[in-house]
């Protein structure tokens, strides 16, 4: 038996296929993982992303402590109560030890980092810590429910009309404290919508008010191939700790503009890119019969080093193979992928493929 959220009971008594996801019993569909998928694209689905880790970072030196710990500089957020930075995490050779969410909460932080790196993640900021007159407190008593898709906004609305004016004043990546609870515009699905944080006894009643508003239960795994979409990176696959940012497409995410922050990472990110970076992260489309996965080798005429996809799947929006891939920083338009012993075609393209709904490929 894995940890379970505050939600399990509510995936169980709705059918939920559970699987063990870094650690954590968690429903990997409700019974079709591209009918959960559509509906995201369509009209408005929800996702228990409760194993999430929600830390806040309080004290003097809150800011100075995260412009050292953070690839991106949350000197962006002074002027902004409530916005959202998407950063990297770096360990001292410029690799990713994760990559997650801030938001500037007037004068404190609540970090969002990923379930399956809690542990190093944690032993990593505290250790950070040290040296500057900061506390971070862990919010172990947050459930967590995500709502996508063109219609979330308004179904989420529905179920909650005493938040419509803080849901309405919302703007895309922001968030806002409403009591307890804090609702973000933020998500990992490529469409609209909200991240609502709130304390876990209140978690079963606002899914089943979303469900009664037509909102519908999607599981884990339309949720992944929803982010292979949208192209968003996770962690373990497009990024690791052997992995430079400049290699993941997150390049736009570190902030070198001042040359006093010395973060974390900075010097040997400062030197990859001097020297040129050898790979980058693509988008990869296979318009003929085949499904592209994750390990599969990459081939680019003339290029004497391979590639090799780190995410591939089918898109269900799209009707054709999609991946994202690392490859040898000189491959352009086109490579071929060794799939069981035959070399398919595939174009290359921006590592991104749906964004609200339409195709960007």
């Amino acid at each position: 038996m894995g940890n379970r959220t505050a939600l399990y009971q509510s995936h169980v008594d709705a059918g939920a296929k559970i699987v063990d996801f870094g650690g954590w019993d968690m429903p990997i569909n409700y019974g079709s993982q591209i009918e959960e998928h559509h509906t995201v694209r369509q009209n408005a689905g929800m996702f228990d992303v409760s194993h999430m880790t929600v830390v806040d970072v309080t004290g003097p030196d809150a800011r100075a402590y995260l412009r050292t710990l953070l690839a991106n500089d949350i000197a962006k957020l002074d002027d902004f109560i409530g916005k959202a930075l998407y950063s990297g995490m770096l360990n001292e050779a410029g690799g990713v030890i994760d990559d997650l969410i801030v938001y500037h909460l007037d004068g404190w932080y609540r970090v969002v980092v990923n379930c399956a790196t809690r542990d190093k993640d944690l032993a990593w900021m505290t250790r950070q810590s040290e040296g500057f007159a900061v506390t971070l407190q862990e919010r172990a008593d947050f459930a967590m429910i995500a709502v996508q898709g063109p219609k979330a906004l308004a179904q989420a609305k529905q179920a909650l009309p005493e938040q419509n004016d803080l849901i309405d004043g919302l703007k895309v990546f922001h968030g806002a404290a409403a009591g307890d609870w804090f609702i973000a515009r933020t998500g990992y699905t490529g469409e609209d919508g909200l991240e609502i944080m709130l304390p876990e006894a209140d978690a079963p009643a606002l899914w089943q008010t979303l469900i009664d508003n037509a909102v519908a239960p999607c599981g884990l795994g339309a949720r992944d191939t929803l982010r292979l979409e949208a192209g968003m990176n996770l962690y373990g696959h497009e990024m690791d700790e052997t992995v430079s940012p400049w290699q993941a497409n997150m390049g736009w995410t570190i902030d070198l503009k001042d040359a006093e922050r010395d973060f974390i990472g900075r010097a040997p990110l400062e030197a990859q890119q001097a020297e040129g970076v050898p790979a980058k992260l693509v988008g990869l489309v296979l318009r003929e019969r085949g499904v592209l996965r994750a390990e599969q080798t990459i081939i680019v005429d003339g290029v004497e080093a391979t590639g090799v996809i780190t995410s591939g799947s089918f898109s269900p929006t799209l009707g054709f193979s999609i991946a994202l891939a690392r490859v040898p920083a000189e491959a352009e338009v086109e490579a071929v992928v060794e799939v069981r012993n035959k070399r398919l075609p595939v174009t290359i393209v921006k590592p991104n493929f749906v964004r609200h709904g339409q195709s960007l490929v």
